[in-house]
């Protein structure tokens, strides 16, 4: 999997990742930065240890200060915008210690501690690195060589127990010290150092409501006390802990199988998700682990979601609290979708109302009231964001909350931290400014295309295009090593899955589109591309060839447009199908019966659902092609070398054959009808449908009358 760097905070920092990564004149390898490097990499590789780009750590050393020529102190740390178990030198911000430490004598209180972040730009030595998190004074201002800061499960969940002081001192005595909730920031930074200093046999602190810190003389010792204490949290949890925190199942309440759980997952996924995206459009991550499903499933969690989750990364990501289905899961399907559309209404109300209650006349605009968080007893979890990976790690942290709820109930009543201190996090200038430094979305990102034939050829092309341009893409092809191939190509799971699908069974289709919906919440872009080609004369031409040729392209496009339609008219988000027909839908040429007679069929299926799905804001188009020779997985499979048999041209010089015969005299290739088909669904043509564009170099023939 691949892992994008995202802010310790909840949003990418753009502003961090633009820095260049080595202007600070350090010799590579530097030793300090080396086992920085190593230990981070260590702890961020253990889930138990810290959630996904949570937490920071940082190492101090001497260097010689390239102007004076003496020696200087810095600091090394985990900037803004970085994953403890991916980090790079490039992702460390890089800090003299004396002048970050000489803000405590401008420090202006923690009324105005948000300045302080603007401050640490003056301590930067030299111009590499990352920029420094909100975190980098708990880092620089404690007096040890060695800090990390981590959020693992364990340490949380005692952070967020009602009497979490005193289940500190139980399960650690002196050597691990209670710090209450305090906003990240500068004072923390200072409270943190204070107990540090005061409190010499410890060796870190458990963060009321955030997590914990520890420190160490050494890289290994750090890490060896940051292991100790999340350990030893979990050692006290699972041995002072009551059975079942969570409460007894519920009857009625249990996992459906898997089969009928899936099968209800995806048919309220396009619900779930049109109401997810009534502010802007969302994509989607459906999760039915065994601990989603058995929190679920137990009579406390209703409380326990209505609580919402406390550390600061998870709410970020999750909302203030999810959206909960009060009913079991046999309930029918129907009235599970009313009930969801209730409570989504009422959930937008008591969001908008939050805001009210704890908005300030400078805070940001109200960012969208819809929840980031479904949850379906008995089914699982679906998790929104603006992007997969977005999404797929809200549903992680809810994960994550889960846990923390489980270990602070074990031992004691899970207490998250006061709302209006949620608030304060969520609608923090500092959060705002990073949302407003985000590059603008790419044209096709939060929508999810599923592309036929897309193992080789145009299909292929099409896909590539259309993750470039920020879509997921579900590649479908009859060939499933293919199909997972160019999956691969396109960077795996969090921008495209792989199906084995063939567009002759009703079964695969719809197995397809439920594959799509599954994994990214919905579809909103459809392209027809599977097909073979058989070129014969008319007296050559056999009924089984025909009927192989029409039950692909003729009844494969109408099976797949079908099922997509009915998951897009559920959506209420409007979509897009297009068809690759050919310039043989208009175009009579010799030798080729059953395929142009089937690509006719296709073009008429344009006009005939366009007509028909325009109420529903589907728009249906058609682009065609025509001698796509290179890269074609056709005329590989044999068209090629009839269609040169033909016209009497050499098969390799069959491109060229055609290119001349075209007005513009050039080779058309799969590039250019993928051109075509983000041309008719990136925005720009909103308003068109019915339409078929010519991607044929110029064949005056088949010009569209």
């Amino acid at each position: 999997m691949t892992r994008e760097v995202k802010d310790t905070k909840g949003t990418e920092d753009t502003a961090g990742a633009a820095r260049t990564a080595s202007g600070t004149r350090e010799p590579a390898g530097h030793p300090r930065v080396a086992e920085l490097l190593a230990r981070s990499h260590r702890l961020g590789a253990d889930p138990r240890n810290t959630n996904y780009a949570g937490g920071n750590a940082s190492a101090k050393g001497t260097v010689t200060d390239p102007v004076t020529g003496g020696d200087t102190e810095l600091m090394w740390v985990k900037g803004s915008g970085g994953d403890l178990g991916t980090l790079t030198e490039r992702g460390l911000a890089v800090l003299r210690l004396d002048r970050l430490r000489a803000l405590k004598d401008v420090y202006p209180g923690v009324e105005r501690e948000d300045e302080m972040v603007a401050a640490f730009d003056y301590c930067l030595h030299g111009r590499g690195g990352a920029a420094p998190s909100i975190d980098t004074a708990m880092h620089g201002l404690v007096d040890a060589p060695h800090v990390d800061h981590l959020h693992p499960d364990s340490g949380i969940a005692l952070a967020c127990a009602a009497d979490g002081e005193k289940l500190t001192a139980e399960c650690f005595g002196r050597t691990v010290v209670w710090v209450p909730w305090r906003r990240p920031g500068f004072q923390l930074g200072l409270d943190i150092a204070a107990v540090h200093d005061a409190h010499p046999e410890a060796i870190g602190c458990v963060l009321g409501g955030h997590g914990i810190t520890a420190w160490g003389s050494t890289s290994e010792e750090c890490e060896r006390n940051a292991l100790t204490i999340i350990r030893t949290a979990e050692r006290f949890l699972a041995e002072r802990g009551r059975p079942e925190p969570f409460g007894p199942v519920l009857d009625g309440y249990e996992p459906l199988p898997e089969p009928e759980r899936r099968r209800r997952a995806a048919a309220l996924a396009p619900v779930i998700r049109r109401l997810a995206s009534q502010d802007r459009p969302q994509v989607g991550h459906f999760t039915d682990s065994d601990e989603v499903l058995d929190f679920l499933s137990r009579a406390e969690h209703p409380r326990l979601a209505a609580l919402g989750t406390s550390c600061p990364d998870h709410f970020l990501r999750t909302k203030v609290r999810p959206l909960v289905l009060d009913l079991p899961p046999a309930a029918p399907l129907e009235e599970a979708i009313g009930r969801l559309r209730e409570l989504h209404t009422a959930y937008r109300e008591e969001y908008a109302a939050y805001y009210t209650r704890h908005a300030e006349p400078d805070s940001p605009p109200m960012r969208g009231a819809d929840p980031a968080i479904v949850l379906v007893p008995g089914v699982g979890m679906f998790s929104f964001g603006k992007d997969k990976q977005t999404a797929r790690v809200a549903g992680e942290f809810y994960v994550n909350a889960i846990h923390v709820m489980h270990g602070a109930e074990a031992v004691s009543t899970y207490a998250p931290i006061e709302e209006a201190e949620k608030f304060r996090i969520e609608y923090w200038a500092l959060e705002e400014a990073k949302l407003r430094r985000m590059p603008a979305p790419k044209p096709l990102a939060t929508r999810i295309a599923l592309v036929t034939g897309a193992g080789s050829g145009i299909g292929r092309a099409i896909a590539r295009r259309l993750a470039a341009e920020g879509a997921c893409v579900v590649v479908a092809d009859v060939n499933g090593e293919s199909a997972a191939t160019v999956a691969d190509e396109l960077g795996g799971p969090d921008t495209a899955v792989a199906v084995t699908a063939d567009v002759t069974s009703e079964e695969q289709i719809t197995a397809a589109v439920r594959s799509a919906v599954l994994a990214f919440g919905g579809l909103d872009l459809v392209v027809n591309n599977a097909g073979i080609s058989v070129s014969k004369p008319l007296l050559e031409t056999t009924a089984d060839d025909w009927d192989l040729q029409h039950a692909i392209m003729a009844r494969g496009s109408f099976l797949v447009s079908r099922e997509a339609a009915r998951v897009m008219t559920e959506q209420g988000l409007g979509g897009d199908i297009v068809y690759i027909a050919s310039k043989n839908a208009v175009f009579a040429g010799p030798n080729n019966i059953a395929y142009s007679a089937t690509k006719a069929d296709q073009a008429h299926q344009v006009r005939l659902l366009a007509a028909e799905l325009g109420e529903h804001g589907i728009r249906v188009n058609g682009v065609n092609p025509d001698a796509v020779v290179r890269g074609s997985g056709i005329f590989a499979g044999g068209w090629g070398a009839k269609r040169a048999a033909v016209y009497g041209v050499p098969e390799e010089k069959l491109g060229e054959f055609y290119a001349q015969r075209t007005l513009l005299k050039q080779e058309v290739l799969p590039e250019h009808v993928a051109g075509a088909v983000f041309a008719l669904t990136g925005g720009d043509l909103s308003h068109t449908t019915g339409l078929h564009i010519p991607v044929d170099a110029g064949v005056a023939a088949a010009f569209l009358r």
